[in-house]
């Protein structure tokens, strides 16, 4: 039996194929939005996985400092020691900085301080594609292979003037800025220290602040085995006054808190391109259509059944879904490494977008079915 649906594809197949291109561009963009949400839930992770605590004790009545600002005592790490479920502890201070490259473009990058000689290093080995990890309690920088810089460059910030000694792949901020390592003296030197014409304001006014610079954002800890993670955080809290998160409890705040905002944002873009291509699908059937109506009529003349040009319709917007799915997986792979965050495209979102694309297929043929019944058999010869 005669195909209708391969025959009038094979008639107008360039146009057939350039349309296909064009809606499945529309469907890789859903793909890579769909893949910017993935980067952001795992950029929200990486820190937490490379340092690898179990607990995150941070200022009382905060998120901790990844959500709010927290400042705790760096003499708690010793305090906690004191815990029989705590094996090894570390004192951490986060900021926010911009540092400039070596191509003179000021970028936002994101500063963990620790120390080089603790029990806790912030850095995972796995990431550092050049140099080493500190080893000076000053003037030592691990940086971000995004920001350009090599090992033995120079950098200042603030007061000082920092040595590259390494470079690190793929760490990142809960917001996607690449992370930089410096000791934790240095990390509270730039957050805490004030600077020379403070210092000077200030006597000016008669005053005598001293900036504390024993203060850290948090302080994180590991438990020894067979100890249960949520008993040793209520310990911490009930006599310590602190907030503690355990690292679930910080995974879930990083993915669901900091990061929710946007990815309602990104869900809706995603779910507006889908109906945007829903509709372009069922504007260019029914298009196709009108233009074959005295074709269709005169096959209803010459007794072809409803059923069979149906069926043609249906096939027709199946096979273009169909090619717009594979090109937009094609247009996806090929553009997703060239955006500036993370971008992670997994085959399970493909899929469901394969569905979506079966089911928005035959929902846009309905409208030329439609007029297809509608077609009059007399109008092929009057």
């Amino acid at each position: 039996m005669i195909n209708l649906a391969y025959k009038d594809i094979k008639y107008s197949l360039l146009k057939f194929i350039v349309t296909a291109m064009g809606v499945g561009m529309l469907f890789g963009i859903v793909l890579i939005m769909i893949g910017v949400y993935r980067g952001m839930v795992t950029d929200a992770q990486v820190m937490l996985d490379d340092i690898g605590a179990d607990l995150w004790i941070v200022q009382e009545d905060t998120l901790g400092p990844f959500a709010e600002s927290s400042r705790i005592h760096e003499d708690l790490k010793n305090t906690l020691k004191a815990q029989s479920a705590i094996d090894k502890t570390a004192a951490m201070a986060f900021l926010n900085l911009q540092v400039e490259t070596p191509g003179g473009v000021m970028k936002r990058v994101y500063s963990v301080g620790y120390d080089p000689h603790g029990e806790i290093c912030a850095i995972n080995p796995k990431r550092l594609v050049e140099g080493r990890v500190l080893q000076k309690s000053h003037y030592e920088m691990v940086t971000s292979y995004k920001l350009g810089f090599k090992p033995g460059d120079k950098i200042r910030m603030g007061r000082n003037v920092y040595t590259v000694v390494g470079v690190t792949k793929g760490a990142v901020s809960s917001g996607g800025d690449p992370v930089i390592y410096v000791s934790l003296k240095d990390a509270q030197e730039l957050q805490f220290l004030y600077s020379n014409a403070r210092i000077r304001n200030d006597r000016a006014r008669g005053l005598n602040v001293q900036a504390d610079n024993h203060l850290v954002n948090a302080v994180v800890a590991t438990l020894k085995p067979g100890y249960d993670v949520n008993k040793a955080a209520d310990s911490i809290r009930r006599w310590k006054h602190l907030g503690v998160f355990t690292g679930e409890e910080q995974r879930e705040l990083l993915t669901k808190n900091v990061i929710e905002t946007a990815s309602k944002q990104i869900g809706m873009f995603t779910v507006i391109l889908i109906a945007v291509a829903i509709i372009i699908v069922a504007l260019i059937i029914y298009t196709m259509t009108l233009e074959k109506m005295k074709e269709i009529s005169i096959m209803k003349l010459v007794g072809l059944p409803n059923g069979a040009i149906l069926k043609m319709i249906v096939q027709e917007t199946m096979v273009m879904g169909i090619l717009a799915f594979i090109f937009g997986n094609l247009f996806a792979h090929a553009i997703w490494d060239k955006f500036p965050k993370r971008v992670v495209l997994l085959t399970s979102d493909a899929w469901g977008l394969f569905g979506v694309v079966v089911a928005a297929s035959v929902l846009s043929s309905l409208f030329a079915v439609y007029k297809a019944i509608k077609a009059d058999p007399r109008s092929a010869i009057g």
